[in-house]
This record gives structure tokens, C-alpha cells and sequence, in this order.
């Protein structure tokens, strides 16, 4: 495989969730939500789930980059992989990739099921903190005889994603309660508080970009581009709200 000459949108994959539950009632349950002295049992419940989102741009990718070989003993494609590992090695430093941003994501030799003989991978998962450098690093590590490009993964620094989950659950929230209000309103009574929350399925929905190629040997071939869009982070919260009976 010489040179990558196309690219297809995968679709969304989800990665990472986080639970949380809030309760304004004291443990043994007799602590009433409000501060005003009442029991818990003066008040009715109203019970709303609701969903919400936000979405940026993505601010890292994920690359799946590795090598392949095949022959007759295991001894001789390990050796093969190791020469072709330190090669991308050698590209990623040349990149100015730190080494915690590479691990190794798959090392594999097996025994043909067909034909005899031994094949294996070598892969490593690479973090690109600049997702407008992807491509340039797709293209140096084919150049430097990757020949097992996986799926691209535009997904959010930590701190972005932790963002983006805040703005989601309130999102989410003021979804609660706009339902909440019209429930009380059709019912004819009034909110007094807010009972309990709890937060369910807080996730990452990263774009997923597949990296599909042709051999050319062509020297002049394009360089590799990527096309994103925005990242979703989704919410679902349960509020328990509490009005007068």
C-alpha cells in the first residue's frame, strides 16, 4: 500500500459514561426537601427523565497506525514487526509525537489457517493532540511502511469533555424541567422543590473516520485530508420533583 487516495465517514461510536444521583431528603427519608419544617409525606412527586446534549469541534484524534508481515516461521515475522515497529518509532519522534501519547494497541503472531507459514501485526494507538496534523501523520507513517491504517477516532481533551458533559446536563436539566412545569400545570398544582436527581449515560459520541487507500506508485499522489464535524456529549438525568398536595 503506497498512497492513500480516499476517505468515508464511518459514523459515531460512544466511549466513556458517568452516573451520579442527588437527593435533597436526609438518609432516614424523614428530612424534607424544603426548609420548612414539613414531612416528606406532605408533598406529591412528579418524576421526569429527560436527555440533553452539546457539541464542539474535536481537539484530538486517536490513529490507529501498525505494521503487517508474513513467513514461513514465527521467528522470522517477529523480526520483520520489530524492524517495521521501530521504523514508526522513528517517524513518530520525527513528528514530535511525545512517547505517552503512543502505546502499543495490538501485537499479534499466528499461524496461518491456510497456505502454512505465520503472519502478524504490530499496531500502535497514536493521540494527535492537532487534529489538522492527522492527515501528515497517516501519510509519514505509510511512507515509513505502515501497511495497517485503521479507523481515525476525532474525539475531546479531558478538560473539553468535562465541559461539554457540564453543558449537557444542563441541557438536560432544563429539559426536566420545562416537562415538570407542564405536567404540574395540567395537573393544576404547584413545585415546591426538587427531590432528587440522578445522571445516567453522560457519554462521548467521537466521530469514527475509516482510512481506505489504493496502491499507486505514483510519488506525486495527494496528501491524505480529513473531513470533521462536531462532537456530541449526551446526558440523561431523572429529577424527582416534589409540589404541595
Amino acid at each position: 500500500m503506497d498512497r492513500r487516495t480516499f476517505l468515508a465517514l464511518a459514523g459515531t461510536g460512544t466511549i466513556g459514561a458517568l452516573a451520579g444521583c442527588v437527593s435533597s431528603a436526609g438518609d432516614d427519608g424523614g428530612s424534607p426537601p424544603v426548609g420548612n419544617g414539613a414531612e416528606t409525606d406532605e408533598y406529591g412527586e412528579i418524576e421526569v427523565s429527560a436527555s440533553g446534549s452539546a457539541e464542539t469541534d474535536p481537539d484530538m484524534a486517536v490513529v490507529r497506525l501498525g505494521v503487517e508481515a508474513s513467513g514461513s516461521s514465527a521467528d522470522g515475522v517477529r523480526t520483520d514487526l520489530a524492524e517495521g515497529a521501530a521504523a514508526l518509532r522513528e517517524t513518530f519522534d520525527a513528528l514530535e509525537i511525545p512517547d505517552e501519547r503512543v502505546r502499543t494497541a495490538t501485537f499479534r503472531i499466528r499461524q496461518r489457517r491456510q497456505g502454512g507459514g505465520f503472519e502478524g501485526t504490530h499496531a500502535f494507538s497514536v493521540e494527535v493532540d492537532d487534529v489538522d496534523r492527522v492527515g501528515e501523520v497517516v501519510d509519514a507513517a505509510v511512507d515509513a511502511g505502515a501497511d495497517d491504517v485503521g479507523r481515525v477516532n476525532f474525539t475531546l481533551r479531558e478538560a473539553t469533555r468535562e465541559a461539554l458533559r457540564e453543558e449537557a446536563l444542563d441541557d438536560a436539566l432544563a429539559n426536566a424541567d420545562a416537562e415538570a412545569e407542564h405536567v404540574a400545570a395540567n395537573r393544576g398544582v404547584d413545585i415546591v422543590a426538587t427531590g432528587a436527581v440522578s445522571t445516567s449515560d453522560v457519554s462521548v459520541g467521537p466521530l469514527n473516520v475509516e482510512y481506505y487507500a489504493l496502491a499507486t506508485d505514483d510519488a506525486a499522489a495527494p496528501e491524505t485530508e480529513f473531513e470533521t464535524g462536531p462532537v456530541t456529549v449526551s446526558a440523561s438525568v431523572t429529577v424527582v420533583y416534589l409540589f404541595d398536595h
